[in-house]
Formats: C-alpha cells, sequence, structure tokens
C-alpha cells in the first residue's frame, strides 16, 4: 500500500516472487521493497506458485519482448484510456486532451469525490475503482457498503470485497472523461496527484445494467465544474 506522499494507499510492483512455506505471493519494485502481497487461500494456489521459480527484483527475461506499442487513446475507448495512464501515469494523455475524439473530458471540483462515494453508497448504485501506480492498475466493481471520513480529511469506502481511501488532500485535480465503453459513452472520474499523474479513476466498467449506466451518467452530468 501506499506512503504519505501519495493520494492512495497502493503502489506498484516490478517483479515477484512465490513463498512457497508463507502462502503468497510477493511483488517487488526495482530497489527490492515489497509493494504488494497476495495470500494463497487455496491449496490449489500453493500448488501452482511451488512450481515457479522466484523472479529477482529487475530481473530481465530471457528472451526480451518487443516494446508495448502507445496506447492509442485519442481516438480509442475505455481500456485504450486505461492503458494510456498506465503508460507514464497519463502525463502525455492529460497535456494533449485537445486531441481526443469523441469524447468529454473537462475538470471536477475535487470536492465532489466524497460526495460521488457518499450518493452512491446511498442509492445502491454500483461503481468500478481502478487505483494506478507505476506498471500496475488495480481493479475492483460492485456496490458501496459503507463510507466514512476518517482523520486528516481522508475519505473510506467499502467497495465489494476490496475498499479504498482516499486523502483529498493529495488530489490536486480531478476530471471527468468520457469514452466509448460496452454501454456507449461512459463517464469517469479521474484522479490526480501532485504530480499530475492519474492515481485512480471512479467509472462503470464492461456490461453493466443499462439502468445503471444511466444513473451513473445521469450523476456525472450533474457534478459541477472546478
Amino acid at each position: 500500500m501506499a506512503d504519505h506522499n501519495t493520494p492512495y494507499r497502493h503502489r506498484a510492483f516490478e517483479g515477484c516472487c512465490g513463498a512457497r512455506r508463507g502462502g503468497s505471493v510477493r511483488l517487488i519494485d526495482a530497489e527490492g521493497r515489497t509493494v504488494h502481497q497476495g495470500r494463497l487461500l487455496s491449496e490449489g494456489d500453493r500448488l501452482l506458485v511451488g512450481l515457479a521459480p522466484t523472479v529477482n527484483a529487475g530481473a530481465r527475461a530471457a528472451v526480451e519482448s518487443a516494446p508495448p506499442e502507445v496506447p492509442a487513446w485519442e481516438h480509442g475507448d475505455q481500456l485504450a484510456q486505461l492503458d494510456a495512464v498506465l503508460a507514464d501515469g497519463g502525463l502525455a494523455r492529460r497535456a494533449a486532451f485537445d486531441r481526443c475524439r469523441g469524447g468529454e473530458h473537462r475538470p471536477i471540483d475535487v470536492d465532489v469525490v466524497a460526495s460521488v462515494l457518499d450518493h452512491v453508497c446511498s442509492v445502491g448504485l454500483p461503481i468500478g475503482v481502478a487505483v494506478f501506480a507505476p506498471a500496475v492498475m488495480q481493479a475492483c466493481a460492485g456496490r458501496v457498503h459503507v463510507t466514512d471520513r476518517t482523520v486528516g480529511g481522508r475519505v473510506f469506502a467499502a467497495l465489494a470485497e476490496s475498499s479504498v481511501e482516499i486523502d483529498l488532500a493529495a488530489v490536486r485535480a480531478c476530471h471527468l472523461v468520457r469514452s466509448a465503453a460496452a454501454h456507449g459513452p461512459t463517464s469517469a472520474l479521474e484522479l490526480d496527484d501532485e504530480d499530475g499523474r492519474c492515481v485512480a479513476v471512479i467509472t462503470q466498467f464492461g456490461m453493466v445494467g443499462e439502468d445503471v449506466h444511466e444513473a451513473w451518467e445521469d450523476l456525472a452530468a450533474s457534478l459541477p465544474d472546478a
């Protein structure tokens, strides 16, 4: 999870190793720090990871893969937007939003984020949340069971089987971005840190009910500009 310099309690990884006895998979960055750990709950998971050798931090594959293509976010769908964020934190995309074709983008007041979470919790509207860090996106979707305001201006939300805690003081900007998705143009709230990198997205992922999509779009359209 994250340090105090990021608005979200989440960080990324660049390597991994399997802990055969401990029943977990640790994801390690280039400096050798464990930045994410997944516990292996089933016997099948533990047997599978036992077949894989440990990968040291910073190790290279025996055969280098071709560099990935630059995501064509200008004409792309929701997935292309997420890929562009993964590429560099979304910096290049944010600086060139005027090249976006067919999508809407406008700055939103950061303070509405907490109200959005409270609202979807109260009406039972499911949402999707993606959290970014270098080289990784972790996403979950479902109904928000509970929200809370914690010490220091943090906002907490229990979402499906996961939870997210947002340090609103560390969120420097929020943008509403619409792009093509399963049900047509779909809005996303993109939250940027002090360096201008997108660290989280609140939206609708994949196939949801048309009523859910419509309710989410109505909510997004009602949000005030920054």
